[in-house]
């Protein structure tokens, strides 16, 4: 049997549409210098980013103790704001969306970064009209999206999903709104840390117009 067409493609936005990943490491690497901390290589940095981000900052050495994370969240925001001016919409990302649009494909961004920052950023690269919604959290505390992902299955009970992320948080937030979901190995994440999850992985964003269940 032929698989249903997908009616919605949600693109998850930090490491999928947006290449931050540099920002976002040096951004933490210069809170960890500036505590005496071991400051994190890409590789590093890809083997050990998670959500929810607090247990990240632990593992990566912050003491809560000293600093709540509620502490620590803010001054990564402020640091990752000036790091991102040079950030920008990876590489065929552009293209894919036009071509899944002329498909018929319904697109939105979810994302766990707060709404007013991912509104912001998705009007500062250009992206409002490339999208036909996005969906932030309320909160910079970056636990997750998983809440809000069974909101919006909650607001479109009958939609075909494809959800596309570049985390096993997204593998797992897809399996918990009954979509299915491809992994981006460019982004936060190693692509072994990926393989674990069992979902297919791409390399180019080319390969989503190939994938069984878009309307050719």
């Amino acid at each position: 049997m032929e698989k249903q067409l997908y009616t919605h493609l949600l693109w998850d936005f930090n490491g999928t549409v947006y290449d931050d990943l540099e920002a976002c490491r040096r951004s933490v690497n210069r809170m960890l210098a500036e505590r005496g901390l071991p400051v994190l290589s890409v590789e590093d940095y890809r083997e050990v980013f998670d959500f929810p981000v607090k247990d990240y900052y632990a593992r990566v050495g912050f003491d809560f103790d000293r600093e709540p994370f509620e502490v620590l969240a803010p001054i990564w925001v402020a640091l990752y704001g000036e790091a991102s001016r040079e950030s920008r919409v990876f590489e065929g990302v552009r293209e894919a969306m036009a071509r899944l649009r002329e498909r018929g494909i319904r697109q939105e961004i979810l994302s766990a970064t707060e709404a007013t920052m991912l509104r912001r950023q998705v009007s500062e690269l250009g992206l409002d009209e490339a999208v036909d919604a996005v969906w932030g959290t309320g909160t910079i505390h970056a636990a997750g999206k998983e809440s809000l992902a069974l909101a919006w299955r909650e607001a479109h009970p009958r939609a075909r999903v494809l959800f596309v992320g570049d985390t096993t948080h997204d593998a797992a937030v897809a399996a918990a709104m009954g979509a299915d979901c491809v992994l981006f190995d460019g982004g936060h994440m190693s692509r072994t840390r990926l393989q674990a999850c069992g979902c297919p992985i791409i390399h180019a964003f080319s390969e989503l117009l190939d994938l069984p269940g878009i309307r050719r």
